[in-house]
């Protein structure tokens, strides 16, 4: 699988999470950093961190606008769509994954905080 087909698959399956399986896309030393928090490293923590995530949002709608992939590097440009509370809360989301032998070593997502935290009424 090219690291572009690993990523696509990685997000689809954010529509039904399992943080398990998710966990089990990445190196065991990969790094997992939402910009706007610290980074979860080693990819025990990321699967503790994918739980506690899962537990509170459920799944999400990774809608990818455009993906590029260079080497190991995949860039996606994406909104994530999340159900929360009965309400539909839209994130633009631009992702940066570095893919190593197969699993993801570095996940970096840059987005603004603000439709989490303070969505619309």
């Amino acid at each position: 699988m090219t690291p572009d087909q690993l990523v696509t698959e990685f997000c689809a399956k954010w529509a039904d999470p399992d943080p398990v399986e998710l966990a089990s896309y990445f190196t065991d030393d990969a790094v997992y950093h939402n910009i706007p928090m610290d980074p979860v490293r080693g990819r025990v923590a990321i699967e503790e961190f994918l739980t506690e995530f899962v537990r509170s949002f459920g799944g999400i709608d990774f809608r990818i606008a455009n993906q590029i992939a260079r080497d190991g590097l995949v860039l996606n440009e994406r909104v994530d769509v999340f159900r929360m509370n009965g309400r539909t809360i839209e994130m633009p989301v631009m992702g940066a994954f570095e893919v190593v032998d197969g699993k993801i070593a570095a996940w970096r997502d840059y987005f603004d905080m603000a439709p989490l935290t303070d969505p619309p009424a």
